[in-house]
Protein backbone atom coordinates (compact mmCIF):
# COMPACT_ATOMS: atom_id res chain seq x y z
CA UNK A 1 0.00 0.00 0.00
CA UNK A 2 1.34 3.39 -0.99
CA UNK A 3 2.09 5.69 1.90
CA UNK A 4 0.56 9.18 1.42
CA UNK A 5 3.01 12.01 1.25
CA UNK A 6 3.23 14.43 4.20
CA UNK A 7 1.64 17.13 2.03
CA UNK A 8 -1.37 14.89 1.23
CA UNK A 9 -1.74 13.90 4.85
CA UNK A 10 -1.66 17.55 5.86
CA UNK A 11 -4.35 18.39 3.29
CA UNK A 12 -6.61 15.66 4.63
CA UNK A 13 -6.05 16.57 8.26
CA UNK A 14 -9.18 18.06 9.91
CA UNK A 15 -7.06 20.22 12.20
CA UNK A 16 -5.30 21.74 9.21
CA UNK A 17 -8.65 22.45 7.53
CA UNK A 18 -9.82 24.14 10.70
CA UNK A 19 -6.70 26.27 10.83
CA UNK A 20 -7.12 27.31 7.21
CA UNK A 21 -10.77 28.20 7.83
CA UNK A 22 -9.81 30.25 10.88
CA UNK A 23 -7.10 32.00 8.89
CA UNK A 24 -9.63 32.71 6.14
CA UNK A 25 -12.00 34.40 8.61
CA UNK A 26 -9.14 36.42 10.08
CA UNK A 27 -8.09 37.59 6.62
CA UNK A 28 -11.59 38.62 5.55
CA UNK A 29 -12.91 39.57 8.98
CA UNK A 30 -14.01 43.08 8.00
CA UNK A 31 -15.82 41.85 4.89
CA UNK A 32 -17.82 39.35 6.93
CA UNK A 33 -18.50 42.07 9.49
CA UNK A 34 -20.01 44.26 6.77
CA UNK A 35 -22.48 41.58 5.69
CA UNK A 36 -23.36 40.59 9.27
CA UNK A 37 -26.29 43.10 9.60
CA UNK A 38 -27.81 41.72 6.38
CA UNK A 39 -27.48 38.15 7.63
CA UNK A 40 -29.09 39.12 10.95
CA UNK A 41 -31.95 40.87 9.12
CA UNK A 42 -32.65 37.79 7.00
CA UNK A 43 -32.43 35.50 10.02
CA UNK A 44 -34.80 37.60 12.15
CA UNK A 45 -37.38 38.72 9.59
CA UNK A 46 -37.33 35.95 6.97
CA UNK A 47 -36.04 32.66 8.31
CA UNK A 48 -37.14 33.10 11.92
CA UNK A 49 -40.85 33.62 11.18
CA UNK A 50 -40.88 30.51 8.96
CA UNK A 51 -41.48 28.48 12.09
CA UNK A 52 -44.94 30.04 12.22
CA UNK A 53 -45.92 28.09 9.09
CA UNK A 54 -46.96 25.31 11.45
CA UNK A 55 -50.16 27.21 12.32
CA UNK A 56 -51.41 26.29 8.83
CA UNK A 57 -51.88 22.80 10.30
CA UNK A 58 -53.36 23.95 13.63
CA UNK A 59 -56.38 25.82 14.98
CA UNK A 60 -54.55 28.94 16.12
CA UNK A 61 -56.58 31.78 17.60
CA UNK A 62 -54.05 33.87 19.49
CA UNK A 63 -55.48 32.90 22.86
CA UNK A 64 -53.07 29.98 23.01
CA UNK A 65 -49.50 29.63 21.92
CA UNK A 66 -48.67 28.03 18.58
CA UNK A 67 -47.48 24.83 20.24
CA UNK A 68 -50.52 24.57 22.52
CA UNK A 69 -53.00 25.03 19.66
CA UNK A 70 -54.94 21.98 18.46
CA UNK A 71 -53.54 20.08 15.49
CA UNK A 72 -56.06 19.89 12.61
CA UNK A 73 -53.88 18.55 9.79
CA UNK A 74 -54.93 19.60 6.29
CA UNK A 75 -58.29 20.99 7.33
CA UNK A 76 -57.62 24.57 6.18
CA UNK A 77 -56.22 23.45 2.84
CA UNK A 78 -59.28 21.29 2.17
CA UNK A 79 -61.53 24.15 3.22
CA UNK A 80 -59.80 26.51 0.79
CA UNK A 81 -59.80 24.07 -2.13
CA UNK A 82 -63.51 23.34 -1.67
CA UNK A 83 -64.54 26.96 -1.08
CA UNK A 84 -66.65 28.96 -3.50
CA UNK A 85 -63.87 31.51 -3.93
CA UNK A 86 -61.04 29.09 -4.84
CA UNK A 87 -61.63 28.94 -8.62
CA UNK A 88 -62.21 32.68 -8.95
CA UNK A 89 -59.22 33.67 -6.82
CA UNK A 90 -56.85 31.25 -8.56
CA UNK A 91 -58.07 32.35 -12.00
CA UNK A 92 -57.65 36.05 -11.17
CA UNK A 93 -54.18 35.51 -9.71
CA UNK A 94 -52.97 33.56 -12.73
CA UNK A 95 -54.62 35.96 -15.19
CA UNK A 96 -52.88 39.01 -13.74
CA UNK A 97 -49.55 37.20 -13.38
CA UNK A 98 -49.56 35.73 -16.91
CA UNK A 99 -50.72 39.05 -18.34
CA UNK A 100 -47.83 40.77 -16.55
CA UNK A 101 -45.46 38.05 -17.75
CA UNK A 102 -46.39 38.88 -21.35
CA UNK A 103 -44.85 42.32 -20.79
CA UNK A 104 -41.52 40.77 -19.73
CA UNK A 105 -39.78 41.55 -23.09
CA UNK A 106 -40.58 45.28 -22.89
CA UNK A 107 -37.67 46.27 -20.56
CA UNK A 108 -35.33 44.21 -22.78
CA UNK A 109 -36.51 46.00 -25.91
CA UNK A 110 -36.23 49.38 -24.19
CA UNK A 111 -32.69 48.56 -23.01
CA UNK A 112 -31.68 47.57 -26.54
CA UNK A 113 -33.11 50.85 -27.85
CA UNK A 114 -31.35 52.91 -25.19
CA UNK A 115 -28.08 51.15 -25.95
CA UNK A 116 -28.28 52.30 -29.58
CA UNK A 117 -28.54 56.00 -28.62
CA UNK A 118 -25.19 57.69 -29.18
CA UNK A 119 -26.03 61.20 -27.92
CA UNK A 120 -24.93 61.03 -24.27
CA UNK A 121 -27.07 63.87 -22.85
CA UNK A 122 -30.20 62.73 -24.67
CA UNK A 123 -29.59 59.15 -23.53
CA UNK A 124 -29.20 60.16 -19.88
CA UNK A 125 -32.28 62.38 -20.05
CA UNK A 126 -34.44 59.56 -21.42
CA UNK A 127 -33.14 57.17 -18.76
CA UNK A 128 -33.86 59.64 -15.95
CA UNK A 129 -37.38 60.30 -17.22
CA UNK A 130 -38.11 56.58 -17.48
CA UNK A 131 -36.61 55.74 -14.06
CA UNK A 132 -38.59 58.43 -12.22
CA UNK A 133 -42.03 56.67 -12.07
CA UNK A 134 -40.46 53.78 -10.14
CA UNK A 135 -39.99 56.06 -7.13
CA UNK A 136 -43.63 57.17 -7.11
CA UNK A 137 -45.66 55.61 -4.32
CA UNK A 138 -48.22 52.95 -5.25
CA UNK A 139 -50.85 55.05 -3.46
CA UNK A 140 -50.04 57.97 -5.76
CA UNK A 141 -50.15 55.73 -8.85
CA UNK A 142 -53.63 54.45 -7.96
CA UNK A 143 -54.77 57.99 -7.16
CA UNK A 144 -53.60 59.05 -10.62
CA UNK A 145 -55.55 56.17 -12.16
CA UNK A 146 -58.66 57.22 -10.29
CA UNK A 147 -58.27 60.83 -11.47
CA UNK A 148 -57.66 59.89 -15.11
CA UNK A 149 -60.17 57.04 -15.42
CA UNK A 150 -62.97 58.18 -13.10
CA UNK A 151 -66.45 58.72 -14.55
CA UNK A 152 -65.71 62.44 -14.82
CA UNK A 153 -61.99 61.97 -15.35
CA UNK A 154 -59.77 63.12 -18.19
CA UNK A 155 -60.15 59.96 -20.30
CA UNK A 156 -63.96 59.99 -20.14
CA UNK A 157 -64.01 63.70 -20.94
CA UNK A 158 -61.97 62.98 -24.06
CA UNK A 159 -64.32 60.13 -25.01
CA UNK A 160 -67.36 62.38 -24.60
CA UNK A 161 -65.72 65.12 -26.68
CA UNK A 162 -65.34 62.53 -29.47
CA UNK A 163 -69.00 61.62 -29.22
CA UNK A 164 -68.40 58.31 -27.46
CA UNK A 165 -70.12 56.93 -24.38
CA UNK A 166 -68.69 57.23 -20.89
CA UNK A 167 -66.90 54.12 -19.58
CA UNK A 168 -66.72 53.24 -15.86
CA UNK A 169 -63.11 52.07 -16.00
CA UNK A 170 -62.48 51.85 -12.25
CA UNK A 171 -65.55 49.69 -11.59
CA UNK A 172 -65.53 47.64 -14.78
CA UNK A 173 -64.24 44.08 -14.10
CA UNK A 174 -63.00 43.76 -17.69
CA UNK A 175 -60.92 46.95 -17.42
CA UNK A 176 -59.20 46.08 -14.14
CA UNK A 177 -56.48 43.72 -15.53
CA UNK A 178 -55.51 46.28 -18.20
CA UNK A 179 -55.30 49.16 -15.73
CA UNK A 180 -53.32 47.05 -13.27
CA UNK A 181 -50.79 45.66 -15.77
CA UNK A 182 -50.14 48.70 -17.96
CA UNK A 183 -49.86 51.13 -15.06
CA UNK A 184 -47.26 48.73 -13.64
CA UNK A 185 -45.44 48.74 -16.99
CA UNK A 186 -45.41 52.54 -16.99
CA UNK A 187 -44.09 52.63 -13.43
CA UNK A 188 -41.38 49.97 -13.72
CA UNK A 189 -40.32 49.85 -17.38
CA UNK A 190 -37.35 52.16 -16.96
CA UNK A 191 -36.24 50.64 -13.68
CA UNK A 192 -36.55 47.10 -15.02
CA UNK A 193 -34.22 47.82 -17.94
CA UNK A 194 -31.30 48.88 -15.71
CA UNK A 195 -29.94 45.35 -15.33
CA UNK A 196 -30.09 44.82 -19.12
CA UNK A 197 -28.38 48.14 -19.85
CA UNK A 198 -25.62 47.11 -17.44
CA UNK A 199 -25.29 43.74 -19.17
CA UNK A 200 -25.09 45.43 -22.59
CA UNK A 201 -22.18 47.54 -21.38
CA UNK A 202 -20.08 44.35 -21.31
CA UNK A 203 -20.49 43.76 -25.05
CA UNK A 204 -17.10 43.88 -26.78
CA UNK A 205 -17.11 46.84 -29.26
CA UNK A 206 -14.73 44.84 -31.41
CA UNK A 207 -17.54 42.40 -32.21
CA UNK A 208 -19.67 45.23 -33.60
CA UNK A 209 -16.74 46.61 -35.59
CA UNK A 210 -16.04 43.20 -37.13
CA UNK A 211 -19.73 42.65 -37.90
CA UNK A 212 -19.98 46.10 -39.51
CA UNK A 213 -16.99 45.32 -41.74
CA UNK A 214 -18.73 42.08 -42.77
CA UNK A 215 -21.78 44.11 -43.85
CA UNK A 216 -24.10 43.33 -40.92
CA UNK A 217 -26.96 45.79 -40.41
CA UNK A 218 -27.82 47.33 -37.03
CA UNK A 219 -30.69 44.91 -36.47
CA UNK A 220 -28.46 41.96 -37.36
CA UNK A 221 -25.83 43.12 -34.87
CA UNK A 222 -28.47 43.50 -32.17
CA UNK A 223 -29.87 40.03 -32.88
CA UNK A 224 -26.57 38.16 -33.20
CA UNK A 225 -24.35 40.08 -30.74
CA UNK A 226 -26.32 42.06 -28.13
CA UNK A 227 -29.10 39.57 -27.41
CA UNK A 228 -26.80 36.50 -27.06
CA UNK A 229 -24.59 38.54 -24.73
CA UNK A 230 -27.43 39.41 -22.35
CA UNK A 231 -29.20 36.03 -22.72
CA UNK A 232 -27.88 34.71 -19.34
CA UNK A 233 -29.27 37.83 -17.63
CA UNK A 234 -32.58 37.47 -19.46
CA UNK A 235 -32.96 33.84 -18.38
CA UNK A 236 -32.15 34.58 -14.74
CA UNK A 237 -34.69 37.42 -14.65
CA UNK A 238 -37.28 35.21 -16.37
CA UNK A 239 -36.75 32.39 -13.87
CA UNK A 240 -37.25 34.80 -10.98
CA UNK A 241 -40.32 36.29 -12.64
CA UNK A 242 -41.95 32.89 -13.18
CA UNK A 243 -41.00 31.92 -9.61
CA UNK A 244 -43.27 34.71 -8.35
CA UNK A 245 -46.17 34.03 -10.68
CA UNK A 246 -48.58 33.33 -7.79
CA UNK A 247 -47.70 36.65 -6.14
CA UNK A 248 -49.24 39.95 -7.20
CA UNK A 249 -48.80 43.48 -5.91
CA UNK A 250 -51.32 43.06 -3.11
CA UNK A 251 -51.09 46.68 -1.98
CA UNK A 252 -51.99 47.93 -5.44
CA UNK A 253 -54.81 45.44 -5.87
CA UNK A 254 -56.27 46.41 -2.49
CA UNK A 255 -56.23 50.09 -3.46
CA UNK A 256 -57.97 49.37 -6.79
CA UNK A 257 -60.37 46.73 -5.44
CA UNK A 258 -64.06 47.53 -4.98
CA UNK A 259 -67.32 45.61 -4.85
CA UNK A 260 -67.98 46.04 -8.58
CA UNK A 261 -64.65 44.81 -9.97
CA UNK A 262 -64.05 42.06 -7.38
CA UNK A 263 -64.82 39.36 -9.94
CA UNK A 264 -61.47 40.01 -11.62
CA UNK A 265 -59.60 41.88 -8.88
CA UNK A 266 -59.78 39.47 -5.93
CA UNK A 267 -56.46 37.56 -5.79
CA UNK A 268 -54.72 35.26 -3.31
CA UNK A 269 -52.91 38.15 -1.65
CA UNK A 270 -56.10 40.07 -0.91
CA UNK A 271 -57.86 36.89 0.21
CA UNK A 272 -55.06 36.23 2.72
CA UNK A 273 -55.27 39.83 3.92
CA UNK A 274 -59.02 39.74 4.55
CA UNK A 275 -59.07 36.26 6.10
CA UNK A 276 -55.96 36.76 8.22
CA UNK A 277 -55.81 40.39 9.35
CA UNK A 278 -59.44 41.42 9.00
CA UNK A 279 -61.28 38.22 10.02
CA UNK A 280 -58.52 37.01 12.37
CA UNK A 281 -58.44 33.49 10.90
CA UNK A 282 -54.64 33.25 10.96
CA UNK A 283 -54.43 29.51 10.35
CA UNK A 284 -56.63 29.66 7.27
CA UNK A 285 -54.70 32.62 5.84
CA UNK A 286 -51.36 30.92 6.52
CA UNK A 287 -52.52 27.77 4.73
CA UNK A 288 -53.55 29.79 1.67
CA UNK A 289 -50.25 31.66 1.67
CA UNK A 290 -48.30 28.41 2.06
CA UNK A 291 -50.16 26.90 -0.90
CA UNK A 292 -49.21 29.92 -3.03
CA UNK A 293 -45.55 29.76 -1.99
CA UNK A 294 -45.29 26.02 -2.67
CA UNK A 295 -46.62 26.56 -6.21
CA UNK A 296 -44.08 29.35 -6.71
CA UNK A 297 -41.27 27.09 -5.50
CA UNK A 298 -42.31 24.28 -7.86
CA UNK A 299 -42.48 26.70 -10.80
CA UNK A 300 -39.08 28.17 -9.91
CA UNK A 301 -37.38 24.77 -9.77
CA UNK A 302 -39.09 23.59 -12.96
CA UNK A 303 -38.24 26.65 -15.05
CA UNK A 304 -34.72 26.72 -13.63
CA UNK A 305 -34.21 23.10 -14.73
CA UNK A 306 -35.65 23.75 -18.19
CA UNK A 307 -33.49 26.83 -18.64
CA UNK A 308 -30.40 24.90 -17.59
CA UNK A 309 -31.07 22.20 -20.17
CA UNK A 310 -32.02 24.49 -23.06
CA UNK A 311 -29.70 27.48 -22.59
CA UNK A 312 -27.18 26.29 -19.96
CA UNK A 313 -28.19 29.30 -17.84
CA UNK A 314 -29.79 28.88 -14.41
CA UNK A 315 -29.92 30.28 -10.90
CA UNK A 316 -28.24 27.19 -9.42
Amino acid sequence: MKTPSPRTAQTLSPSTKGQKLLQHFKTYFWLYLFILPTLIWYAVFLYGPMGGIIIAFKRYTGAKSIWASKWVGLKWFKSFFSSYYFTTILRNTLTLSLYSLCTFPLPIIFALMINEVTHTKFKKSIQTIMYAPHFVSTVVIVSMLQLFFANNGLVNQLLQSLGLEEVAFMTDPAAFPHLYVWSDVWQNLGWGCIVYVSALSSVDPGLHEAATLDGASRLQRIWHINIPTILPTIMVMLIMRVGGIMANNTNKVLLMLNDLNADTAEVIGTFVYYRGLIDGNYSYATAVGLFSNVINLILLLTVNKISDKLTKNSLF
